[in-house]
């Protein structure tokens, strides 16, 4: 029995528990992307302190980019959902008999139906909300203002900190 237990996990021979063997490693792959795309994007390519409703409006409404981000969203919320749950599901599994596995496994499936299905439709039904963001504006702060940037100062001889 002792060596039994201390027998390191093999891949799965077959069918359900062998494409979710694969799905775990392929999905936390592409979570590994989408994961630090995200952080990338939203940490360090835009300042977080402007990042507020207005913003994330402005970038899933966008006519030519918005389905992008809202595509991007979607498949990281997803994956982060069933890989997550996925990964709840083996370790209860592994501690409990086959009448709990049943149940366990019915709760864990329903749960990241209902969580996959509910950030789903808040993306992809999103619509902006035009009052708010007009009286909540994006928070971009500006050292110089484009008017006051002088003529002599375009043509590339003098430095200028323009941060938006």
């Amino acid at each position: 029995m002792a060596e039994r237990s201390m027998r390191r996990r093999m891949k799965p021979s077959g069918g359900y528990e062998l494409f979710m063997w694969f799905f775990m490693r392929y999905s936390g792959l592409a979570l590994v992307f989408l994961a630090v795309g995200h952080l990338f994007i939203m940490h360090i390519l835009n300042n977080v302190e402007t990042i507020n409703y207005a913003f994330v409006a402005n970038r899933w409404t966008a006519p030519r980019t918005g389905w992008i981000w809202r595509l991007w969203d979607v498949s990281l919320i997803s994956l982060a959902v069933i890989h997550g749950f996925n990964g709840l599901r083996q370790v209860l599994y592994e501690y409990l008999s086959a009448g709990g596995r049943i149940i366990a496994g019915t709760i864990t499936w329903t749960l990241t139906l209902i969580f996959i299905g509910g950030g789903g439709y808040s993306i992809l039904m999103f619509q902006a909300d035009e009052k708010f963001i007009k009286d909540h504006p994006l928070k971009i702060e500006r050292t110089v203002e484009p008017a006051a940037i002088p003529p002599a100062a375009l043509d590339g001889s003098a430095r200028i900190d323009v941060r938006c």
